[in-house]
C-alpha cells in the first residue's frame, strides 16, 4: 500500500516538473524583440503646424485601464493582476477619453494602451481614446508583446501586448518605432520590450517638430537600463537639435523627475526603490534639458505605488513629464490631479513655443 501511495505522488511530481519544464520553455520560446519599423499615420490632417505660437501637449499613462483608487497590483507589492471587470475596464477607459477631450491638447501622448490582453479582458483600448479625439491623427507603436504569465497562479496576469498611442492636431509627415536596450538573461521576462515612437511634424517655418512618446522600462534589476534607454534617446535628440528640428519627448519615464520626491511631496519612499532620480549629468553638454511638471506652491504627484490602495498620505512621486530642446520655450507645466481616478498616474501638460530661428 504505501509503494503505491509513494508512487502515485512520484508520477503527480514528475506531471508536475515535466508541465514547469514546458511551461519554462515556451515561455524563452515566445520571446522575441518587435524591433524598429514604420508606423502607419492614421486619418491623417493637412494642416502644417505654425512656429511662433503657444501649444499644448498632455501625457498620460493610462494603466491599461484598471487602476481605480482601490486597485493595488501584484508587480507592486499588490494583489490584483488584472481589471476586476470588463464593464469596469470600460468605464474607466471611457472616463479617460473624456478627460483627455476636456484638455482641448494640440499633442497627445499615451501609455499603455492594450490591444489584446488577458489583463484587460482582450478589449482593444485604442477605440476608446481614438473615438473622442476624432479629429487628430494618430498613430500607433506597440511596446511589448509578453508571453503567458501563470502568476499570481490563482488569477494569473496572462499575456500582455500594449503600446503608445500619439495624437496630433497637425500633419504628421511619418512616424517611426525605435527599439530600446532592455535587460538581458531571465530578468528580461520582467523587463518585457521597450520602445519610444518618432513623429516628424512639418512646420510652417521649414522645420519640424520631432516628437517622442515613450515608456521606459520598470521593474528591472538595478535601473542601469533604463538610464541607457534615456542615454539613446537624448543622443537621438541631440542629434535632430542640430539639424535645426524641435525636439520634444514626453511620457512615463519610471525615474523620479522631481529628484526628491520624499522631500517634495511629503512622503516615505524608503521602501520604494524601483524609480531612482535621473542623473543629470546625462544632460552635460547637451542641448536638451528634462521638464517637471511641477507647480512649487501646490505640488501635485504624477504616479502612486500601487501596493494598497490610495489614499492621501500614500507614497507617490512624479515619473511622467518632459524633454525638450533649446529652442522650445516652455509657458507652463503641471499634473493634472485627478486624484488617481481611472489611473494608477494623473496625466501631465506642458505649454510651450516653438520659437523662430532665423
Amino acid at each position: 500500500m504505501l509503494k503505491k501511495i509513494l508512487k502515485t505522488i512520484g508520477i503527480i511530481l514528475l506531471v508536475l516538473l515535466i508541465a514547469v519544464l514546458v511551461y519554462l520553455a515556451y515561455v524563452f520560446l515566445s520571446y522575441y524583440r518587435i524591433g524598429d519599423r514604420d508606423l502607419p499615420v492614421s486619418d491623417p490632417v493637412t494642416e502644417i503646424m505654425p512656429a511662433g505660437e503657444e501649444m499644448k501637449i498632455v501625457s498620460w499613462n493610462i494603466g491599461f485601464g484598471a487602476y481605480e483608487q482601490d486597485f493595488t497590483f501584484f508587480m507592486d507589492g499588490g494583489k490584483e493582476s488584472r481589471a476586476r471587470s470588463k464593464e469596469g475596464l470600460i468605464r474607466n477607459l471611457e472616463l479617460i477619453g473624456s478627460d483627455l477631450k476636456d484638455e482641448a491638447a494640440d499633442l497627445y501622448l499615451v501609455q499603455e494602451v492594450d490591444i489584446d490582453s488577458t489583463r484587460s479582458w482582450h478589449v482593444d483600448e485604442r477605440e476608446y481614446i481614438i473615438d473622442p479625439l476624432r479629429g487628430y491623427t494618430h498613430t500607433f507603436a506597440q511596446n511589448y508583446d509578453s508571453p503567458y504569465l501563470m502568476y499570481p497562479f490563482t488569477r494569473p496576469h496572462g499575456a500582455s501586448r500594449s503600446g503608445l498611442l500619439t495624437f496630433s492636431a497637425y500633419n504628421i509627415r511619418s512616424a517611426f518605432r525605435k527599439e530600446l536596450p532592455v535587460e538581458t538573461g531571465v530578468t528580461k521576462m520582467l523587463d518585457l520590450d521597450r520602445c519610444y515612437a518618432i513623429h516628424r511634424i512639418p512646420l510652417d517655418n521649414g522645420k519640424e517638430l520631432v516628437l517622442y512618446n515613450l515608456h521606459l522600462s520598470a521593474y528591472t534589476s538595478d535601473g542601469k537600463v533604463t538610464t541607457e534607454q534615456l542615454r539613446l534617446l537624448l543622443k537621438d535628440m541631440q542629434n535632430e537639435y542640430n539639424k535645426g528640428n524641435y525636439c520634444i519627448a514626453g511620457g512615463d519615464f519610471n525615474k523620479d523627475l522631481t529628484g526628491d520626491s520624499e522631500t517634495v511631496f511629503g512622503v516615505d519612499l524608503s521602501e520604494y526603490t524601483w524609480a531612482q532620480p535621473i542623473d543629470d549629468s546625462l544632460f552635460e553638454g547637451l542641448s536638451i534639458r528634462k521638464i517637471v511638471p511641477l507647480h512649487e506652491d501646490a505640488p501635485v504627484a504624477s504616479c502612486r505605488n500601487c501596493d494598497k490602495p490610495y489614499v492621501k498620505g500614500n507614497p507617490v512621486l512624479t515619473v511622467d513629464g518632459f524633454l525638450v530642446s533649446e529652442n522650445v520655450k516652455v509657458v507652463d507645466t503641471n499634473v493634472i490631479d485627478k486624484q488617481f481616478f481611472s489611473s494608477d498616474h494623473n496625466p501631465v501638460y506642458m505649454k510651450f513655443i516653438l520659437e523662430e530661428t532665423k
